[in-house]
């Protein structure tokens, strides 16, 4: 059926819990209504990455790009843009400068952006294979199978300068030549879909856009590796990646892609999908492992690596979903393609969740390379309301803070680790300077705490230590020895814990004691919190000259400690603040005043 118009709606799970799939069935229902269905095809996507604007509606091939849908506007779009031609002009992104409609590639968001990983995201539908077919979606299985050997695949892998996205930046190429070169009876590959850093979402998004490119590059490792099968670890949390990525396995075992003899070759190899119930631990690849053979997830020392002795003791390559995402690509545009991209020692693009402080939230993927402030001022349009950048956490709980100074910094491996920082898996927070650093770093560790599987000492009793510090700090009673002690356990952490959850989990607060080293000084000497943050550091008052006499703060107040009237004007009584903050949120005079 030849169709004028495509109506693609975001179908990611930020969109669908902003009723999506409630546009989506709208739409198609006033299609059948207005008696256009065979006219416009309406298809359910992945995520197009514009998070901060969505629901997300796109129509082509005008390239109507419709922000913050409801499911009210879907009966507008259909007899507007489908019956008259029309677009629907107040749901049309604009921006600051822009007075009427702006084209999509001239929106700042999608600017500096360059898309490997997400390349189908927010374009096909992710439970339609032939839709992935036809953006040369297995073309690279079978290139690999017709024409190609293991050790030519090896050297393929090699010249692209492919690393590990999931944090480590190992060598890709070389993990999967550590397991091909070993004599074995069974061989495993693994997808790492544990994706557990908070305000991450990029393997999630990936696969619920784009499920066959993890299929479609884990047959491929198969094959080079010389293994049969394949399990993809994934967080139960995930349902509609889980549900998209079982319906792509059926899809492609029906045809031919998986399963025995693929493509009419002696190669035969099969995925299963488990499911991990949450543990951050588990995200470390010997207790993923661990996880997948039924046992408590806890990691194993090392060596020997899961590429030599891994699953069940046989060979066992592990990647995560955004390195496996940029392998079919790699085979089908070429190896010398991918190395153009980004750095000298760090090839391709990244994908980052960019959260926090940012006006343009979402998913972003950009070459290696791309500076902190292009990411921040350039795609995230800078920092909201007006406030000033204090910094960004790269690398979650594993990863520092970046402070002004060095939003040039370019975004590779080497550079974020010389900051005391680390790339991660793609977790992206922007800071303003409401933010405290203090409270961030024992947000993090208390984090730490609560996720360490508790099996060697330095972890289970150092972050415990740093946490304990970093609260009598935040709470106004540290003192300068505790700076040292911070120091002093995070770095035998960093040296002495059995994996990487361990080794990183000072990443945070080390970080902040070398870059911003004042705001622990002012919680130490000074007993203050500039920020805000630190509860026991806040003191409440009013400031009369402000005050009206409305009463508000008063009758919002929970503990009764705000008295006074128009005449008298307000007071709070501080020995019975509890600190909540309603009478500064609801004052709207600026009488309230938080020190």
């Amino acid at each position: 059926m030849a169709y004028k118009q495509f109506i693609l709606v975001c179908g990611g799970t930020g969109c669908e819990s902003s009723k999506a799939d409630d546009i989506y069935k709208e739409l198609i229902a006033n299609a059948e209504a207005m008696g256009v269905k065979d006219d416009v095809q309406i298809v359910k996507t992945g995520c197009f990455g514009f998070c901060e604007k969505g629901p997300i509606v796109k129509v082509l091939p005008t390239e109507s790009f419709y922000v913050e849908v409801k499911p009210e506007d879907a009966k507008e779009i259909i007899a507007e843009q489908v019956i008259k031609g029309r677009e629907v002009k107040r749901l049309l992104y604009k921006d600051d400068k822009a007075k009427d409609r702006i084209k999509l590639e001239d929106i700042g968001f999608y600017q500096k952006q360059f898309r490997i990983v997400l390349r189908n995201c927010g374009i096909i539908n992710p439970e339609n294979i032939d839709e992935y077919i036809a953006r040369d979606g297995y073309a690279g299985l079978e290139k690999v199978l017709g024409s190609m050997k293991p050790e030519d695949v090896i050297a393929e892998l090699k010249t692209s300068g492919l690393r590990g996205r999931g944090g480590a930046g190992f060598p890709t190429w070389r993990k999967w030549e550590f397991s091909k070169n070993i004599s074995s009876d069974q061989k495993y590959v693994v997808c790492n879909a544990d994706e557990g850093d908070p305000g991450a979402y990029m393997d999630r998004s990936t696969i619920e856009g784009d499920p066959h490119s993890i299929i479609e590059a884990m047959s491929i490792c198969g094959y080079t590796i010389g293994a049969d099968k394949g399990y993809v670890y994934i967080r139960a949390e995930y349902p509609l990646a889980i549900d998209r990525l079982k319906i792509a396995l059926k899809q492609a075992r029906e045809y031919g892609l998986l399963g025995n003899n693929i493509l009419g070759t002696n190669f035969s190899f099969d995925i299963e999908v488990r499911l991990g119930a949450g543990a951050f631990v588990c995200g470390e690849e010997t207790a993923l492992l661990q996880s997948l053979e039924g046992h408590r997830g806890m990691a194993v020392p090392r060596p020997p690596f899961p590429a030599v002795k891994g699953l069940w003791g046989k060979p066992t390559v592990i990647n995560n979903v955004e390195t496996w995402a940029n392998i079919p690509v790699i085979f089908t545009k070429g190896a010398e393609w991918f190395n153009k991209i980004g750095t000298e020692t760090s090839k391709g693009t990244k994908v980052f969740a960019l959260t926090g402080k940012v006006k343009s939230s979402g998913l972003v993927e950009v070459p290696m390379g791309t500076s902190l402030r292009d990411i921040v001022f350039g795609i995230g349009g800078g920092i909201k309301d007006g406030k000033k950048f204090k910094g960004a956490q790269t690398g979650g709980p594993s990863g520092g803070i970046i402070p002004p100074d060095y939003l040039d910094t370019p975004i590779d491996y080497e550079s974020l680790t010389s900051l005391g920082s680390m790339m991660g898996s793609g977790g992206l927070i922007v800071m303003d300077e409401d933010d405290c650093v203090v409270d961030v770093s024992r947000f993090y560790m208390e984090f730490c705490v609560d996720e360490s599987c508790g099996k060697c000492s330095p972890c289970r009793i150092g972050t415990n230590q740093m946490h304990s510090i970093l609260q009598k700090i935040s709470r106004g009673n540290g003192t300068m020895e505790d700076l040292d002690k911070l120091e002093k356990i995070g770095l035998a952490m960093k040296k002495a814990a059995l994996c990487g959850l361990g080794q990183t989990a000072p990443n945070p607060t080390l970080s902040t004691i070398k870059r911003f080293r004042n705001e622990y000084l002012e919680h130490i000497n000074d007993k203050s919190c500039q920020a805000g943050k630190c509860k026991d550091l806040i003191v409440y008052s009013i400031n009369k000259e402000n005050c009206i006499g409305c009463g508000l703060c008063a009758r919002k107040c929970p503990t009764n400690c705000i008295s006074g009237d128009k005449t008298q004007k307000y007071t709070i009584d501080a020995s019975k603040c509890i600190k909540c903050g309603e009478c500064y949120k609801v004052c709207k005079f600026n009488a309230v005043l938080k020190k």
